[in-house]
């Protein structure tokens, strides 16, 4: 599996701004934490929300409330607070953490280059 476990010293960060945020619920802190980390792994895998290892939640539960978070904008409040933060660079994800198949940066597929074979 990703390594998607937060330190220590990065959930108190995070707990400490979501307990400020009036759009976020923390709860329960150890739910809170496994909730982060899940979302972390999808993001890190770009895995289908139903293949979330069961260790990190409900996969459901875990989207609804990824959405709701989406929705209420704690996570762009998240990013824009600890941007400036270089303790927590492992600790939060934006789009240049998660991969993309090649094809998606210009790479021929297989089937063009075995086209493009065939009539050279």
């Amino acid at each position: 599996m990703t390594d998607v476990r937060l330190t220590d010293e990065q959930w108190v960060k995070i707990r400490d701004f979501l307990r400020e945020d009036p759009n976020a619920y923390v709860g329960n802190e150890a739910d809170c934490r496994r909730f982060i980390e899940a979302v972390k792994w999808i993001s890190r895998s770009g895995a289908q929300w139903r293949l979330l290892p069961t260790e990190l939640g409900n996969w459901n539960s875990v989207y609804k409330r990824f959405v709701r978070w989406c929705v209420n904008g704690v996570w762009q409040r998240m990013l824009d607070y600890f941007a400036s933060d270089a303790d927590m660079e492992n600790g939060l994800l934006d789009s240049t953490i998660v991969r993309a198949h090649p094809c998606a940066a210009g790479a021929e597929k297989n089937g063009e280059q075995a086209l493009l074979q065939k009539q050279g």
